[in-house]
């Protein structure tokens, strides 16, 4: 098990597989490396190094008090990038990781990095403002906070169905995924899983999504019930000067693990591009 030391006493806990061309992973709220296990395999065996930590205050990493905020995630992932002395880099961000990313670009700039990939991304704003009327209120993030607070195994129980499109009409629910999403999630300390919403939903990317200056995909599920796109994707491939808009027809929010055939192979052929 590999780690890395960071500000705040934090330890991060990260996977580094394979040999090729680096594709580093950021996973979405509250998850871990985990979640990234269908595409750290997938390109792993197609000539990739690839490369997923859990975040500061989830999964295996410092369950530290401090430092649970944007920036820092951030400043983490360049710790990373650095100390792995990694070039010409694929960032790939699913949800909050998607910020993450963008924040790390907009802090560390494109030097290492070849390419940007967002997915179901929380950029470039996900609450409802006077210049952001297509955000979710904050009512939404304040129901978030408060069903960790009370109750934070069954929130994660329950955001499963929402999240995967389980609550559609004619779906199935797979216990395995399920159990898998609350197991990442439970690996959290509650002050990581508390202090991150307020980071997802109340950071504004959007100066971050003005610095990527490589060329970019941004995927996402038009029925995403987690990050609507008409504020996040929609938005954020008129802000990025080079991006590619990959808009998938009534599948999830969790599209990387409901569908990873179909998401790897769009993200190899951009990669590829």
């Amino acid at each position: 098990m590999a780690y890395l030391s960071l500000k705040h006493g934090a330890e991060l806990y990260y996977k580094d597989w394979g040999e090729g061309p680096p594709i580093v992973f950021s996973h979405g709220y509250p998850l871990t490396s985990d979640c990234w296990d269908a595409q750290m395999l997938y390109f792993s065996r197609h000539g990739f190094r690839v490369i997923a930590h859990d975040r500061r205050g989830h999964g295996r990493s410092s369950q530290t008090w401090e430092g649970n905020d944007m920036d820092q995630y951030a400043d983490d992932l360049a710790s990373l990038i650095k100390h792995l002395n990694l070039k010409d880099v694929v960032l790939v961000g699913h949800s909050t990781g998607g910020g993450e990313v963008a924040r790390y670009v907009g802090r560390h700039g494109t030097g290492r990095v070849a390419k940007v990939v967002l997915l179901g991304a929380v950029p470039p704003l996900m609450i409802r403002t006077d210049t952001n009327p297509e955000g979710l209120p904050i009512e939404v993030f304040d129901q978030f906070r408060e069903g960790v607070r009370r109750d934070r195994s069954g929130f994660f129980k329950a955001v499963t169905q929402p999240f995967y499109g389980y609550n559609r009409e004619g779906s199935d629910t797979p216990p395995g995924l399920t159990d898998n999403f609350w197991r990442q999630g439970m690996m959290a300390s509650i002050k990581a899983a508390h202090d991150c919403i307020a980071q997802f939903s109340e950071v504004d990317f959007t100066e971050d999504l003005k610095r990527i200056d490589v060329p970019t995909m941004i995927a996402h599920s038009d029925d995403d019930q987690i990050v609507p796109i008409g504020a996040s994707a929609h938005k954020s491939s008129k802000i990025v000067k080079d991006a590619t808009l990959k808009v998938y027809e009534g599948l999830s929010h969790g599209l990387a693990e409901t569908h990873p055939d179909r998401f790897n192979a769009d993200l190899l052929d951009f990669i590829r591009q």
